[in-house]
């Protein structure tokens, strides 16, 4: 097995299991077994991460396409991802790099929550236990943002929270050169990580799927109020703040769930330029 990065924000046990605590589902793992976004695992009382130097797309795109119109417009923004999700949404359309690790586990592999009889999203070919992507360091990353004149690396296509450590490391030195820092996220992410990242992120925008506590459980395998909260921590801790809304007919598009959502950002602060809403 080759080297592995220890994970940040756990809990170790004494029967060798550990809780996750980077993100709200606060994960039991037992030993030998991964939390629900499959790419965080424990081994002998210890959390490791299984996508720190393992990068499945970078791209340079305009900042707009993150989505974010109100920071660095006109910008392009150096974007990274990693396979792996902790949500598991059934409209996902990235799903082919978000749910890879969920899809490829070994039977033998234990995994915090079992929730789901079937898989939400189609099934992949079966290529083993590996974990794909690209070999490349912060500091490679960080470089290649230079060279081609980006403003700003984002984490994005995937949910970076889980990979917060390679996204937070390569923030850290992005900083020292100049560069902005972005998160494209579902939100469902710990305060305790959410408060160190802001010390080094510029900007994030949260996609506030539904506003329907039983949509999130039931589609996206989640819960609401965390993500309000991280909403309303990320703007506390002067992280810049843009929020988006895919209205999925007949899912989330009535006046009453579109309006609460409306209210709650406005809420939030009247400098959050409403809500981005576009259709699937």
């Amino acid at each position: 097995m080759e080297a592995l990065h220890e994970g940040r924000f756990y809990e170790a046990r004494a029967d060798k299991s550990v809780v996750c605590t980077l993100c709200p589902h606060d994960c039991r793992i037992h030993d030998g077994g991964r939390g629900v976004c499959a790419v965080r695992y424990s081994r002998g009382g210890r959390l490791y991460t299984l996508v720190y130097d393992k990068v499945i797309s970078r791209e340079i795109d305009p900042i707009e396409k993150k989505p974010l119109f109100h920071f660095l417009p006109g910008s392009s923004a150096y974007s990274i991802a990693t396979v792996g999700c902790n949500l598991r949404c059934s409209f996902c359309q990235n799903w082919q790099i978000s749910q890879w690790p969920k899809e490829h586990l070994p039977k033998s592999i234990a995994v915090a929550d079992r929730q789901p009889a079937e898989p939400v999203c189609p099934q992949l070919e079966a290529v083993g236990d590996r974990v794909m992507g690209e070999h490349v360091t912060p500091q490679q990353i960080v470089d290649v943002a230079l060279a081609t004149g980006s403003r700003s690396i984002a984490n994005t296509y995937t949910e970076p929270t889980v990979f917060y450590e390679l996204a937070y490391d390569t923030a850290v030195l992005a900083r020292k050169k100049g560069l902005k820092n972005v998160f494209v996220t579902n939100g469902f992410t710990g305060n305790e990580a959410l408060r160190e990242l802001a010390t080094v992120l510029d900007a994030a925008n949260v996609d506030l799927k539904f506003y329907r506590p039983e949509s999130y459980k039931h589609i996206s395998r989640a819960r609401l109020e965390p993500i309000l909260d991280a909403i309303r921590l990320y703007r506390e801790l002067g992280v810049w703040v843009e929020v988006t809304t895919l209205v999925v007919p007949g899912v989330n598009d009535t006046d009453e769930e579109l309006r609460g959502i409306a209210e709650f950002v406005k809420s939030v602060g009247a400098e959050i330029d409403g809500v981005g809403l576009s259709e699937d």
